[in-house]
């Protein structure tokens, strides 16, 4: 079981999550032009806090996770919501394919869990339709705090690297800024705070 399969019941309950996937709502409500009929998927959902804040906003919603238990969680969510213009579909699009174009792609905190970041940029560019919109949440670079040791993950991102590689993957109008700051208790010291920027890009 992975890291993810055994938190994915207790998700929901920390209302670090919940602040988190508001503030990132409440910015790309602010940010984003939407227009009726848009096509989302959420890369990365977890338990989808982000797209149930924003689910009014389009005529569909996939939710996209490689954990097991995070799906199950969604599609008890979307059941008991009984909403029948989002699902939940398990795949890691790191090593397979997934046929569907998108009006919008958003992720939060998924893309420091990569393993080539430049990769999944590209593959996601490839599934939005023209003039789609990405928009990704995630640390700006830390000092390996933020996960426990054996962590293979990446230290955060340097926002203007990442901007630079979705260019090379043919985004423009690329916007960013420090979205939330989140808060947490480290071994031996005090809390530490780690600031989450939001990346836009067209």
């Amino acid at each position: 079981m992975s890291e993810f399969d055994e938190k994915a019941n207790d998700w929901d309950k920390n209302k670090t999550h919940i602040e988190r996937a508001r503030e990132i709502a409440n910015q790309l409500l602010e940010t984003i032009p939407f227009r009726p009929g848009m096509k989302a998927m959420e890369f990365g959902a977890g338990t989808a806090l982000l797209s149930f804040m924003l689910q009014d906003l389009f005529s569909s919603v996939t939710l996209v996770d490689n954990s097991s238990e995070m799906i199950r969680i969604c599609n008890e969510k979307i059941d008991l919501s009984k909403l029948d213009h989002i699902k939940a579909v398990k795949i890691d699009l790191e090593t397979e394919s997934f046929e569907e174009k998108f009006d919008f792609i958003y992720s939060q905190m998924a893309f420091h869990h990569l393993t080539d970041a430049g990769k999944m940029v590209q593959t996601l560019h490839d599934m939005l339709s023209e003039n789609g919109i990405l928009a990704i949440a995630d640390l700006y670079t830390e000092d390996g705090t933020f996960h426990d040791a054996g962590f293979t993950g990446y230290k955060g991102f340097d926002p203007e690297w990442l901007s630079a590689v979705m260019k090379q993957a043919g985004f423009k109008n690329i916007i960013y800024n420090t979205c939330f700051i989140q808060r947490k208790e480290v071994p031996g010291g005090k809390p530490k705070e780690y600031p989450v920027f939001l990346l836009i890009a067209k």
